[in-house]
C-alpha cells in the first residue's frame, strides 16, 4: 500500500514545502504553513491513462479567436466591470466581507442571465433551500426561476452540471465545497485547491463561465490559497459598509479587461440596483469652506469621476513627522510633498501630514496630482480653496503642469457633477480654449497663489 506523501502549503502565497518551517521562504509570513496530502500523488492515483500522448499540440494559427463570444449580463455595469460580458470558459473570484452582499449580486446576475436564455446553475453551500427561496422572493419573480442546488459536494456539482449543461455556473462559496479524494475538512488549503482545480478542469473543457464566491479575512485579503487567485481569470471585488447603501465592484484581475474600472450599486429591498452617476456618491457629505479639501477627475478605466482628496496638517509631536495617506500611494505622496516645497516655497517638512481619497477610492491617475498639491497647499496654509472648482493635472517634478488624456470627458464630468471651474494645466490651452468652465495654469506656484489671492 503506498502512503500519501505529506507535504505543505503557505496560506498566504500559496508555496508548497516539503516539510514545516516557522516561517515561510517565500513570502515571510510567520506560522503560515499548513499541512496537506501531496495532491500530485492523489491525481496520479485516481487518474490514470493521463500519460504520454495523452495531449497533442497544435499550432495556434489554426485556432480561430472568438472576439464576439462574451455573455451579456444584462447588468450593464457589471459587464462595464468585466471588460464587455463573461468570457466561456473563465473562472471569476467574487471577494467580499460577509453580509455585503456578493449572494445578492451573483443570483440577480444568474437571473437576469437565465431571462436573456442563457442555461444557469446556482449552487448554494453555505445556505439552505429555505434561505435561498426567501432572497430569491425578495428579488423578484425572475431569480424564483434560477436553477439551484443545494450541496457542498464538489462530485455532485460535477454530476448535475453535466446533465443540466448550464453556461454560467455559481458556487456560493468556494470554502464551503469539498471534495472526498482528501480526508481534510472543507475550507483548507487542500479542499480548496482541489475543488478549485476540478472546477476549473470542467469549466474549461465545456466552455462554462465559472463564478466562485471567496471569503474575506480580517485584513482584507481573500481567504484560502494565494493559488487560487493565480487560478482563475478574474477577481473581483465587493465592497462597502454593511450600515450603509452603497456598494463598490471592482476588480484586482483581469485578463480579458481592464481592472480600472468601477461599479457602484445601492443596497435596496429590491436587491441591487446600479447608480450611473457615480460622482454623487462621493460629493453627497462633502463639507463647504473647509480647508484641505479638493476635488480630483480621475479615470477609472473608461469612465471619469469626481473624486474628493481631504489633507490635514499638524504639528508633529514626534522627531519623525508622519506621512499617512489613505487611497494614494505614499511615495507619491513624498513627492508631491518635495516639489510643493522646493518650487512654491510651501514647506510641510516639520508637520504631520495626511491624506485621504473619500469613499474609499484609489487614485493611480497621475491627472490626481494636482488636485493633491491643492488639498496640501489648502491644508498648510488653512484656506479653503474656491467653491465649484475641480483640479486635473499631472505634476512634474519642476512643479510643471503636464498634458493629460480624456480633457473635454473629465471637463463634462466636473460639470455634470456641480463644478463651476476645472484647473487644467496651461499646456492645453490651445485645444481646449472653447471648453467652458475651464482655467489654465502651468505652474505649482500659481495654486499657492490662487489661495492668498482676495
Amino acid at each position: 500500500m503506498t502512503r500519501t506523501k505529506t507535504v505543505y502549503f503557505c496560506r498566504e502565497c500559496g508555496t508548497e514545502s516539503l516539510r514545516w518551517e516557522g516561517k515561510c521562504p517565500t513570502c515571510g509570513e510567520w506560522n503560515s504553513l499548513v499541512e496537506a496530502p501531496d495532491l500530485g500523488a492523489v491525481h496520479r492515483r485516481s487518474r490514470p491513462g493521463q500519460g504520454a500522448g495523452a495531449a497533442v499540440p497544435e499550432s495556434l494559427a489554426l485556432i480561430e479567436p472568438q472576439p464576439g463570444a462574451r455573455l451579456r449580463t444584462r447588468f450593464g455595469e457589471v459587464d462595464r466591470v468585466l471588460g464587455g460580458g463573461l468570457v466561456p470558459g473563465s473562472l471569476l473570484l467574487l471577494g467580499g466581507v460577509p453580509g455585503i452582499g456578493k449572494s445578492t449580486l451573483l443570483l440577480q446576475l444568474v437571473a437576469r442571465l437565465q431571462q436573456a436564455g442563457r442555461s444557469v446553475l446556482y449552487v448554494s453551500g453555505e445556505e439552505s433551500r429555505e434561505q435561498v427561496s426567501m432572497r430569491a422572493e425578495r428579488l423578484g419573480e425572475a431569480a424564483r426561476e434560477v436553477t439551484f442546488l443545494p450541496t457542498t459536494r464538489v462530485g455532485d456539482i460535477l454530476h448535475v452540471a453535466e446533465q443540466v449543461q448550464p453556461q454560467v455556473l455559481c458556487v456560493d462559496s468556494i470554502q464551503a465545497i469539498w471534495s472526498d479524494r482528501l480526508s481534510s475538512s472543507a475550507g483548507g488549503v487542500a479542499q480548496v485547491r482541489e475543488c478549485a482545480s476540478l472546477l476549473q478542469a470542467y469549466a474549461k473543457a465545456a466552455g462554462v463561465a465559472a463564478f466562485f464566491v471567496g471569503h474575506v479575512t480580517k485584513g482584507g485579503l481573500l481567504a484560502g490559497p494565494r493559488t487560487l487567485e493565480h487560478l482563475v481569470d478574474v477577481v473581483l471585488h465587493f465592497e462597502g459598509q454593511r450600515s450603509a447603501e452603497h456598494r463598490l465592484l471592482r476588480g484586482s484581475k483581469n485578463r480579458f479587461g481592464s481592472v480600472d474600472e468601477l461599479a457602484a450599486f445601492r443596497m435596496t429591498d429590491r436587491g441591487l440596483q446600479p447608480l450611473d452617476d457615480t460622482s454623487a456618491l462621493f460629493l453627497s457629505d462633502r463639507p463647504e469652506g473647509v480647508s484641505g479639501s479638493a476635488l480630483a477627475v480621475p479615470m477609472h478605466g473608461t469612465r471619469p469621476l469626481v473624486a474628493e482628496v481631504q489633507a490635514l496638517s499638524a504639528h508633529a509631536r514626534f522627531s519623525s513627522p508622519q506621512r499617512i495617506t489613505t487611497g494614494l500611494q505614499p511615495r507619491r505622496l513624498a513627492i508631491l510633498l518635495a516639489v510643493l516645497e522646493r518650487r512654491a516655497g510651501l514647506s510641510l517638512g516639520d508637520t504631520d501630514v495626511f491624506v485621504s481619497v473619500v469613499g474609499g477610492l484609489r487614485l493611480t491617475d497621475p491627472a490626481a496630482d494636482l488636485a493633491v498639491i491643492a488639498a496640501l497647499a489648502s491644508a498648510g496654509r488653512d484656506l479653503p480653496l474656491p467653491e465649484g472648482t475641480a483640479f486635473v493635472g499631472e505634476v512634474g517634478l519642476g512643479g510643471e503642469l503636464r498634458g493629460v488624456a480624456h480633457a473635454e470627458a473629465r471637463t463634462r464630468t466636473a460639470a455634470r457633477a456641480g463644478m463651476s471651474t476645472i484647473i487644467l494645466p496651461a499646456v492645453m490651452k490651445s485645444g481646449l480654449r472653447s471648453l467652458p468652465g475651464t482655467a489654465f495654469v502651468g505652474h505649482v506656484r500659481e495654486v499657492v497663489e490662487m489661495l492668498e489671492a482676495p
